[in-house]
C-alpha cells in the first residue's frame, strides 16, 4: 500500500502535505508525452508505488500536476547547473520535490514559483529512496540519456 503520509524537507521547514483532489486523468503510465496531453497523477502514484515495491527501477516519464506547497528560494548549485526546488501536492497526503534547470529554462529569476500556485509539469520522475525522488529534466532540452522534453506550468504561464 502505498504511504500516504510524507514529510518533504525543503530550506529549513517540513512541509507536511495538505489535501487536494487528483486530477482527471488521459496521460497512460510510460507513454512519451506530449503538450496536449492531461497531467495524470494516478499514473504517477501507480509509477511511485511500482518503485517503492522494486518492481520498477527505470526513470519514467511523468505528467502531473497540483499545488505549489513549498519552495526552497535558494539556487543550489550542482554538477549540471544552477537548479531551483519546489515541492508540490499531487494527491492527498502526497507531495513530490520539482527540480528546475535554471539555466536551461527560459524563465525569470528565481524564485518564478510560490506557495499556492496551481502547476502542470512535464518531466522525468527519478527514485533512488523513499526520501530521494523527485521530477527533474523539466526543461525543454533533452539529452542523450533523456528524450523528452519538460515544461512547467505555473498559473497559466509556461517554463521551458
Amino acid at each position: 500500500m502505498l504511504k500516504l503520509m510524507r514529510n518533504f524537507y525543503a530550506g529549513g521547514a517540513f512541509f507536511l502535505a495538505a489535501t487536494l483532489l487528483a486530477s482527471p486523468c488521459v496521460y497512460a503510465q510510460g507513454a512519451s508525452t506530449t503538450e496536449g496531453e492531461s497531467c495524470n497523477n494516478q499514473a504517477f502514484l501507480a509509477r511511485q508505488q511500482a518503485y517503492e515495491n522494486g518492481t520498477a527501477t527505470a526513470d519514467s516519464p511523468v505528467h502531473i500536476c497540483g499545488t505549489v506547497i513549498g519552495v526552497k528560494k535558494r539556487v543550489q548549485h550542482t554538477r549540471s547547473g544552477r537548479h531551483g526546488y519546489f515541492y508540490v501536492l499531487v494527491a492527498p497526503h502526497v507531495s513530490i520535490r520539482i527540480v528546475s534547470g535554471l539555466e536551461r529554462m527560459n524563465a525569470p529569476s528565481w524564485p518564478w514559483v510560490r506557495k499556492g500556485d496551481s502547476v502542470d509539469i512535464v518531466g522525468r520522475y527519478y527514485y533512488d529512496s523513499a526520501r530521494s525522488q523527485g521530477v527533474d529534466w523539466t526543461h525543454h532540452g533533452t539529452g542523450r540519456e533523456w528524450h523528452t522534453p519538460g515544461y512547467i506550468i505555473v498559473n497559466g504561464k509556461k517554463y521551458q
